[in-house]
């Protein structure tokens, strides 16, 4: 059961907010266009993970092949496809929400849950992208190197957990400017 708060269709925009919107509709339509293609890169992740894990399962039952390079890369594009996703689930309001107290909270009371709860989302997850900002450039500059034996760079699983996490902290910005414009437009 969703929340009807969550679903609710926004209102006309007032006037005033008339720039705004069209802004920030075109934003909702640019991040659309790029959560769908996040999602299917991010699928085909997914499977290559499972492909490169079954690979690596067997080669080393059947012929004792050493497994560093598959399991570190499987990791790469599991988490990869986790943080770039991250957004287009959240566009869906597809993460964990506690459902337990929108039945019991008046609707106007939900809808101010809602703002704060996706406020502070997005400012923990601003703080998030923002510090993953600082890691990316720290293991760009100093050409940080995973420690296994294969021992890749340790730029490419930061900058997807960079880019997911800018991508999900946009996603939440757009939600709340699109729950602020519906109170703004409604009477």
């Amino acid at each position: 059961m969703h929340d009807s708060v969550e679903n609710a269709t926004l209102a006309a925009p007032s006037r005033r907010l008339g720039a705004a919107v069209g802004a920030a509709s075109f934003a909702d339509r640019i991040i659309a266009h790029v959560n769908r293609a996040i999602v299917l890169l991010s699928s085909i992740a997914l499977v290559m993970a499972s492909l490169v894990l079954t690979y690596s399962v067997a080669s080393r039952y059947f012929f004792h092949f050493s497994t560093d390079w598959q399991d570190e890369l499987s990791v790469f594009l599991i988490v990869g496809a986790v943080f770039m996703s991250s957004a287009a689930i959240q566009a869906q309001r597809g993460h964990v929400g506690i459902e337990a107290i929108v039945g019991l909270l008046s609707p106007r009371v939900n809808r101010v849950r809602q703002v704060a709860v996706d406020i502070a989302s997005m400012l923990f997850c601003g703080f998030f992208a923002w510090k993953s900002w600082v890691l990316l450039d720290e293991a760009w500059v100093e050409n940080h190197h995973s420690g296994s034996t294969w021992g890749p760079p340790l730029w490419i699983p930061y900058s997807l957990m960079t880019i997911g996490m800018t991508l999900l902290s946009v996603q939440l910005l757009l939600q709340v400017i699109g729950q602020i414009r519906s109170r703004g437009g409604a009477p």
